[in-house]
């Protein structure tokens, strides 16, 4: 007798919950990266148009920064509607033709979760404002002001001045970290909690694959409202704010870094858990104990999955010593749990500028450089324009649209030099971005390294960092393997990534002259597809300037 053939249908493959550990996130300032329509700042539509350019770069997720409802005092970082799109940037509809393309593509979306703060016009806001006993008179931090009517206390605001905005109606003072249009909301308030964790709920419903937590450790503030200590001068450093800001003269213990934060972030953690594969990774702002905070939000498993300090998006310069000293720092600090390295981002003066200024060849130190960072143990942040070695804009101060910027000038210049439009064809207007004047002027000599003059070229910076992430997709351990630090002289830094039965070896110089590394006289295999120059010669690695080896020990 015949058997019966069963039918086998196809299963939808399982969700992969660790996709983020070791991913390569391609940040989009949605402002400057592609113009659809015409009014000369950047939109969905045009997300939607550039993702290929980020799936054939090899990245495997996006972050996307806010495109909430705003008043935009602060460029989307002042949310008055945490539920729908500001119309610059379109309609939730073009939102999720963005999620579904990027999907299609294989990239994940993750977005900016700016929930330590809103802006001033939040519903929310308005209704707390209004009086001391209506239903939301406690999801800001109110407090009463000193018998003299000074603020309550000396905290300082990130942007500059007190912490602290006089309200005439409630006569009190509510606190502000950043703008006094973005009011802190009370996290000791667990309806306020709740609330946003509903905001969590509606987008991880649209199809948000992960979040990027805004100023993840402001979240709580001591509920005693003391003072912060002066920090020593000899303690001091830019790391977090800028060194003509007076907010590096204290010591914050009181107003962030909060150890009630752990709480919350158990909480968020758990309504991640809710899905099949959510992420998150937070941003973590402290200028003194920025790797330990990062280490405590990621440990344990219960919290966020990763995060990342400024230890290298600070002004001082990379080096193989600072290198070693960071990643040893947070391996010993959370063995457990797992960072996320950036170079540049939307707040801090671009690499290629802030590094490389100096450097005999700039496009080869770049190279070196971003094959460093995505090497490291831990995830990875590029930034657009990154991968074309875009430098700092240098604006007049009639150009600037950022207040923090606008404030401190001319001996900070603010943010908007790193926010320039990117370009995407040499030729064309304002360089592919927009046929309309854009929000910031796209500089001349950025067009010089618009993607049409790169692609195809193998000597580029954009097809280095194609080839370098393929090299990387195809050697795990460089991806998700635990990492061990080997000797070296001068500016030169190796280590080993090894993930179950493989091994990779790593070896950089930072410098502009050649340099020979001993591995100890093992035998030494190497490998292709990097493009970097290294060679070995009995158990030494010969770099040139700005070269860098892969291989195993034989």
């Amino acid at each position: 007798m015949q058997s019966a053939v069963r039918k086998i249908e196809n299963p939808v493959p399982a969700a992969d919950r660790d996709w983020w550990r070791g991913a390569v996130i391609y940040q989009i300032y949605p402002r400057s990266f592609q113009d659809s329509n015409g009014d000369g700042i950047g939109d969905l539509k045009g997300i939607i148009s550039r993702l290929a350019h980020i799936a054939d770069l090899g990245a495997d997720a996006v972050w996307i920064s806010p495109f909430f409802k705003s008043p935009m005092k602060d460029f989307g970082y002042d949310i008055s509607d945490y539920l729908d799109i500001d119309p610059m940037f379109g309609t939730l509809a073009d939102f999720d033709a963005m999620i579904s393309e990027a999907h299609r593509l294989g990239l994940k979306v993750m977005i900016d979760g700016v929930i330590s703060h809103t802006s001033d016009l939040h519903p929310w806001f308005r209704e707390s404002r209004a009086s001391r006993d209506n239903a939301k008179a406690d999801w800001y931090v109110w407090a009463d002001a000193k018998p003299d009517g000074s603020p309550p206390n000396n905290w300082l605001s990130i942007f500059g001045g007190s912490a602290w905005q006089w309200d005439t109606r409630r006569m009190q003072y509510y606190l502000h970290n950043f703008l006094s249009e973005q009011p802190d909301l009370n996290f000791h308030n667990r309806d306020v909690q709740d609330a946003l964790l509903d905001v969590t709920r509606f987008w991880l419903d649209r199809g948000v694959d992960g979040f990027r937590l805004d100023t993840i450790n402001f979240y709580f503030h001591s509920a005693g409202l003391e003072d912060n200590p002066a920090l020593p001068p000899e303690e001091r450093n830019d790391q977090t704010a800028p060194a003509v800001n007076p907010y590096n003269f204290q010591d914050h213990i009181y107003d962030k870094s909060r150890p009630e934060n752990l709480e919350f972030l158990a909480r968020f953690r758990a309504v991640l858990n809710e899905y099949p594969a959510a992420a998150a990774v937070g941003e973590v702002g402290d200028s003194q104990r920025g790797l330990e905070v990062v280490a405590s939000y990621t440990a344990g498993g219960d919290k966020v999955q990763m995060c990342y300090a400024f230890d290298f998006l600070a002004p001082e310069k990379i080096s193989a010593a600072k290198v070693r000293t960071v990643l040893e720092d947070f391996g010993r600090a959370a063995s457990d749990g797992w960072s996320c390295w950036a170079f540049s981002n939307h707040d801090v003066v671009r690499h290629a500028s802030r590094w490389g200024m100096g450097e005999a060849d700039r496009t080869a130190y770049l190279k070196v450089v971003s094959a460093l960072l995505m090497s490291l143990r831990g995830s990875v942040c590029i930034y657009q324009g990154e991968e074309l070695g875009l430098t700092e804009a240098n604006l007049a101060f009639e150009d600037l649209q950022d207040p923090y910027g606008i404030r401190f000038w001319p001996e900070f210049k603010g943010r908007d030099g790193c926010r320039t439009p990117m370009v995407w064809n040499k030729d064309s207007a304002n360089g592919g971005f927009s046929k309309a004047k854009p929000w910031l002027p796209v500089p001349a000599d950025h067009l010089a390294k618009a993607v049409d003059t790169q692609v195809g070229d193998a000597a580029s910076l954009l097809e280095h960092y194609r080839r370098f992430l393929a090299f990387r997709r195809s050697h795990p351990a460089l991806a998700k393997g635990d990492i061990s630090f080997l000797d070296t002289q001068g500016d030169t830094v190796a280590f080993s990534r090894r993930e179950g039965n493989e091994e990779t070896v790593c070896v950089f110089n930072l410098g502009s002259a050649p340099a020979t590394v001993d591995l100890g006289g093992k035998s030494l295999q190497p490998l292709a597809g990097h493009g970097l120059d290294g060679k070995t010669d009995a158990g030494a690695v010969r770099l040139g300037g700005y070269g860098a080896w892969f291989g195993r020990f034989a």
